[in-house]
């Protein structure tokens, strides 16, 4: 059931709980958007948990801010709380592509669909990590549909770190690809489909392709 709270935007819904942060539904500036709070962790020294969850939130928004610059479709950063650690962003109207998948898998793919979603999560991945910008966790969950443009929307920047490292590189896809097996294998070779896509996005594919050859740990 819908928590709801009152923040000095208007009042918060939560809409979903993680290991690190509550994601609540609000209002900014007139506007719907999006507000996520990374939560303190009781096990840790008061103002050590304070410096590392505002060191998390400051790396999220520099990470989520990087990506819009090389070209990347994420929700607009509207404010950062340092005191509350929170960011606030926009509300982006859409299905998660997650859910595009397992209508897939009930329903049928829409190949045309399919095409223009796994195009598009390759074009997008690649151009992330030509940039240095490893997501760190790269779902199904965390990708949207923009539904008024049929765009794709990275979110959920939380877990993303800077880094040129190929072996980075290659567990992001990794991640994916083991997402895609576990959750959405009835949309076939979507996979393959998305790294078509990436080689053409990025100019580095090839020393990324390697080390996802050889096998990455997670």
């Amino acid at each position: 059931m819908d928590t709801e709270a009152n923040g000095e935007g208007g009042s918060l819904v939560l809409i979903k709980q993680g290991a690190e942060a509550r994601v609540f539904e609000s209002t900014f500036a007139g506007r719907k958007s999006v507000v996520k709070e990374r939560f303190s962790k009781k096990y840790r020294h008061p103002t050590l948990d304070s410096k590392l969850t505002l060191k998390r939130l400051n790396a999220e928004a520099r990470c989520m801010t990087k990506a819009r610059r090389l070209g990347v479709s994420t929700p607009v950063l509207y404010a950062v709380d340092p005191v509350s650690h929170s960011l606030t962003f926009e509300y982006v109207e859409g299905q998660s592509i997650k859910d595009i998948f397992l209508e897939f898998g009930l329903q049928g793919v829409v190949e045309e669909k399919m095409d223009d979603i796994a195009l598009q999560i390759g074009d997008t991945i690649g151009k992330l990590h030509d940039g240095g910008v490893v997501h760190g966790d790269l779902t199904t969950s965390n990708m949207l549909w923009r539904s008024e443009s049929n765009q794709l929307v990275l979110i959920d920047f939380g877990l993303s770190f800077v880094s040129t490292l190929p072996e980075d590189k290659a567990v992001d896809l990794y991640v994916l690809e083991r997402a895609l097996l576990s959750m959405h294998s009835s949309c076939g070779n979507a996979m393959d489909k998305v790294l078509a896509a990436y080689r053409k996005s990025s100019k580095q594919w090839s020393s990324t392709f390697n080390k996802l050859g050889q096998g990455v740990e997670v």
